[in-house]
């Protein structure tokens, strides 16, 4: 959307910074596809009088022509142009100028004529794209005026901005504003114009299909002369993109630029019964739109405009019709404002292959409860540049088809998890005050947020009012953070600490030995232990039917299994459960988890520095040594 900062500041004291601009809208989603800075570098340019033109001997495509610069002398100059004759009134840099651009204009000899400065095109002061011809003024202007007096062009920064699908509010020049004016700590305001006066009769008025059009005004003006637009209304159109056509028109567009809300007049004295209906397009139903293409509709829930006869003179939020469309002999209109249903303009829009601007905004959803500013804006302009008096009003209103507003309970502390922020109550309706959502305390940390009118994207959701402060606080102030996935097959404390165990032990140079749960009768008694092991029912093997108590006739086995094979010094050590005999309360075996070393050929002293390297590691202090009764 194109959007011009000079209209931006009709709503607040916007600072003249462009980057700081830019970068306000592109923190606010506003993304800035391009800046445009219009009217900037013409001092040098002025008009002038063509008062000669005179061909070039052996030049076939220039000639020479003199113009009067409004000091009393000719200026001579080569030009290429041949949509101008003598008389004609024309924007012309001298030698020593800078066009837009920086490129310096120079005095030049071609084909034996010296060129004093340079006849200027649209396209060469980046007025315009046409660059075939030069710029040709009106008759009446006086030449050796600043081209920007005699234009009433004012330096202005037109910012491109790229208004994403749930932002219907923004594809205004108000919504831009008042985003910019929050973000950047500054007030901001509606125009207020005067109420409109529903004196006179009121047009006739018919709604069928209230499911389609929930909200509907239709004001007759009277007295109005249909002329050209003053140069600041049609100079905003065409910064903001469109093209001025007539003051009537012009200020329905400008009035969808201004507020968001698309309107439409009509002439009223080519619409039979003086009135309007709204209905349900019937199948087959043909409609010559204003671009002069026929179009059929009803092979859907299309939303037709009618006149009072029921005969379709536009689509409803899409296009009006060519049999009503405003002219120069136009003098009394209706103005049509309404709220469509968002789902029925789209498909609408869509299944014709017909978009516009005012569909453009339909679809996302205007503002229901902006209506009457919009109808008393466009009334107050057009009384101003037109003449226009109101002579009736109509007013239909569905509310159980409307839009509803939303409330929305919003936590502290849930807006400082997500965002990962410290934000408190104050804060938080610090932030949304301003761009309309009042917040009303419930009690510390919660607050109830009435979601405006204007913002159809923001549901009843937690979430969309916290992407709101997360906005308006800045993403860029938020620490970036990873946040932790879940974890899955990590090991418990204990399983950390068994494999610290295991790594010390094999870091002191011991070998992991993995024996038998159960061994052989006897075994207990030359390891040195009592035989009070649990006796399995049903062994596989007579000669492992004991589950163990101790970790050391496994490993005493292991060491003289070693010792048969010459390997006598081996150093072995095993982690793992061990049986006792239950208590009387308990039905199954005291099972527990022991570690055991066996240092063979080494004395005590190796086997309680070994000790000490592995109470080290896990830094276990205050360890007394004591005797062990049994051998081994």
């Amino acid at each position: 959307m194109k959007t011009p900062v000079s209209w931006l500041r009709d709503f607040a004291p916007l600072p003249d910074d462009v980057q700081l601009l830019v970068d306000t809208c592109n923190e606010l989603g506003f993304i800035v596809d391009g800046v445009d800075r219009v009217g900037e570098g013409l001092v040098d340019v002025v008009t002038a009088r063509v008062t000669e033109i005179a061909a070039i001997e052996g030049a076939d495509r220039i000639r020479r022509v003199v113009v009067d610069t409004g000091n009393g002398g000719a200026t001579e100059v080569v030009c290429g142009a041949w949509n101008f004759r003598a008389g004609d009134n024309v924007a012309f840099i001298p030698a020593g100028g800078t066009l837009p651009g920086g490129m310096a204009i120079t005095q030049r000899k071609m084909r034996g004529v010296t060129s004093n400065g340079m006849i200027c095109s649209a396209a060469e002061l980046e007025l315009g794209d046409d660059a075939d011809g030069i710029l040709v003024l009106a008759p009446d202007e006086a030449p050796g005026r600043p081209l920007t007096e005699a234009l009433g062009i004012e330096p202005d920064v037109v910012l491109d901005l790229d208004i994403e699908t749930n932002r219907p509010d923004a594809l205004s020049m108000a919504g831009v504003a008042r985003d910019l004016a929050a973000k950047l700590g500054l007030p901001f305001a509606l125009p207020e114009p005067p109420a409109v006066s529903a004196g006179g009769d009121p047009p006739v008025l018919h709604v069928e299909s209230a499911d389609l059009c929930a909200r509907f005004t239709a004001t007759v003006l009277t007295g109005i002369t249909v002329g050209p637009s003053p140069a600041w209304m049609a100079r905003r159109l065409k910064l903001a993109g469109m093209r001025a056509i007539n003051n009537l028109v012009d200020i329905s567009n400008y009035v969808m630029l201004e507020l968001g809300q698309p309107t439409h007049p009509y002439d009223l004295d080519r619409l039979p019964g003086r009135g309007m209906s709204i209905r349900r397009a019937r199948p087959g139903e043909m409609l010559v739109t204003l671009d002069g293409t026929e179009r059929r509709l009803g092979d859907g829930d299309d939303c037709l405009i009618c006149d009072a006869e029921s005969t379709p003179v536009g689509i409803a939020g899409v296009m009006g019709g060519a049999s009503s469309e405003i002219s120069d002999a136009t003098t009394t209109a209706l103005l049509e404002a309404a709220w469509f249903s968002p789902m029925a303009i789209a498909r609408t829009s869509k299944r014709i292959g017909l978009r516009s601007e005012a569909s453009a905004r339909f679809e996302r959803g205007v503002d229901h409860a902006g209506v009457d500013r919009a109808v008393a804006r466009f009334v107050q302009l057009a009384v101003e540049l037109a003449g226009a008096a109101v002579a009736g009003a109509a007013d239909f209103r569905d509310d159980a088809h409307l839009p509803t507003a939303a409330r929305v309970r919003v936590r502290t502390r849930r807006v400082n998890e997500l965002l990962g922020t410290q934000l408190g109550d104050d804060e938080i309706r610090a932030y949304l005050e301003p761009i309309g959502f009042h917040a009303e305390p419930v009690e510390p940390g919660i607050h109830d947020v009435d979601v405006p009118s204007y913002r159809p994207d923001v549901n009843a959701g937690e979430i969309n009012v916290i992407e709101e402060i997360a906005r308006h606080h800045g993403y860029e102030r938020i620490t970036k953070t990873v946040p932790a996935g879940t974890r899955v097959g990590g090991l418990t404390p204990y399983q950390r600490e068994r494999r610290a165990v295991r790594d010390v032990l094999a870091g002191a140079g011991v070998d992991e030995a993995m024996t038998s749960l159960l061994i052989g009768q006897g075994d207990h008694a030359k390891a040195g232990l009592p035989e009070d092991g649990i006796e399995a029912d049903r062994p596989m093997l007579r000669e492992e039917s004991v589950l163990r108590t101790s970790l050391l006739p496994g490993l005493l086995r292991s060491v003289a299994f070693n010792a048969s094979f010459r390997n006598p010094d081996v150093a072995l050590f095993e982690v793992g459960h061990v049986f006792r005999r239950p208590p009387q309360s308990q039905p199954l075996p005291d099972e527990r988890e022991h570690v055991a070393v066996v240092l063979a050929g080494r004395d005590a002293a190796d086997a309680t520095h070994t000790l000490h390297t592995l109470l080290g590691a896990l830094r276990i202090a205050d360890v007394a040594l004591s005797a062990a009764p049994f051998a081994g």
